[in-house]
């Protein structure tokens, strides 16, 4: 009934007017409709469309319930053809998925730019996923990762991708795991994860990438304040930045004290220990060991076959981290919930309620118990 009607025996065409009247056969026409507009919105994302690469993006991090269910129904479409892909191919992933970490100010951009275009002068495609922080006032994130990545925001090979936070924890945005899967889809075979760099809580990041990355000042503490940063535990690299000039003889120090501090840690993988370097984006060398330590842990994972297995944990780890906030947003949008939410908060408020007490009575509304 979308052809052309002016071609149509005048049957023909009483009947696609009809059609188009019943809600039956106008559900299996949309239905229709939007398989085939999926199928084209998958193509256009392996040829690398940058543009449709945004949409699936900007889906998978709407909080509308329409949105959320096409992202889904999208990225389910993607995971099926990468399915029949792995069955062909049974070689490890071709992809390296890299989050850095570290406080502000440490130069996270800036590296970031720097490695960026080294992995492009390789031959690699480069996707950079920069989670900005939100306001908890207004709610509202700046989005200037590509201000302060002038270089490689231009490149053939790179796409970059700001998102905002939302309040999520963990240093990422909610929908980082999909964008991730996204990016792969459309080639780009080096995937880098900037958290929000706000300190010790950027751990859900370690769930999603294969090597984390993290970068500390020279002189940023000794080995034991080192070792109560809980983010510390988490990195697969640390790298003091800023080692050149009148700061590199304070880089060196600061990297040994953290040598010193990760041998009182005990290592997060089988077949990986934890590496201190010093980098710098000014020196034309600066780069190289961090680059030589990122492609021996890429082919110590690869060969070890700790890659396919670490990407399966967190996979499974990411679901129920799902799980907890849909269950949460679930539970407060629910309408007996909602209704006697009042007469509990103001016992809780009253002291005449524990907070453990109001949690039972608000799950066992939810639930149904009472």
């Amino acid at each position: 009934c979308e052809a052309d009607q002016s071609r149509m025996l005048p049957g023909m065409r009483r009947v696609c007017a009809f059609a188009s009247r019943v809600p039956q056969f106008s559900r299996v026409r949309a239905c229709h409709t939007d398989a085939e507009e999926l199928a084209t919105f998958v193509k256009q994302i392996r040829a690398g469309n940058r543009r449709m690469v945004s949409r699936a993006i900007t889906l998978g991090e709407s909080s509308l319930a329409e949105d959320r269910s096409k992202a889904a129904r999208l990225m389910s479409l993607i995971l099926k053809e990468k399915r029949n892909k792995t069955k062909q191919n049974t070689e490890t992933p071709n992809t390296l998925r890299i989050g850095i970490s570290g406080p502000p100010g440490v130069g996270k951009s800036t590296l970031i730019e720097q490695l960026g275009l080294k992995f492009i002068e390789s031959g690699q495609k480069v996707g950079v996923l920069a989670v900005d922080p939100s306001s908890n006032r207004s709610g509202g994130s700046i989005l200037g990762d590509k201000t302060r990545m002038p270089k490689l925001s231009v490149a053939d090979d790179a796409y970059i991708r700001p998102s905002p936070s939302r309040g999520y924890l963990g240093g990422v945005a909610r929908g980082t795991h999909a964008s991730i899967h996204l990016l792969e889809a459309a080639g780009y075979n080096r995937i880098i994860v900037e958290t929000v760099g706000v300190g010790q809580s950027e751990v859900h990041v370690d769930s999603m990438v294969d090597v984390f990355l993290l970068l500390l000042p020279p002189a940023g503490g000794d080995e034991l304040q080192g070792i109560k940063k809980g983010v510390v535990e988490l990195a697969d690299i640390i790298a003091i930045t800023k080692a050149d000039g009148q700061l590199l003889n304070a880089a060196n120090h600061a990297r040994n004290e953290y040598k010193n501090a990760l041998t009182l840690l005990r290592p997060k993988s089988d077949f990986w220990m934890p590496k201190t370097i010093t980098c710098s984006t000014l020196a034309p060398d600066g780069l190289d060991i961090l680059l030589s330590t990122l492609d021996e842990f890429e082919k110590t994972a690869k060969e070890s076959r700790g890659l396919q297995s670490k990407r399966e944990t967190q996979a499974v780890d990411w679901m129920w981290r799902l799980i907890e906030e849909d269950l949460v947003m679930r539970v407060k949008n629910d309408s007996r919930v909602r209704a006697k939410l009042p007469d509990i908060v103001s016992s809780l408020t009253s002291g005449n309620m524990l907070a453990e007490d109001a949690t039972d009575s608000i799950l066992q509304t939810f639930l149904g118990d009472k």
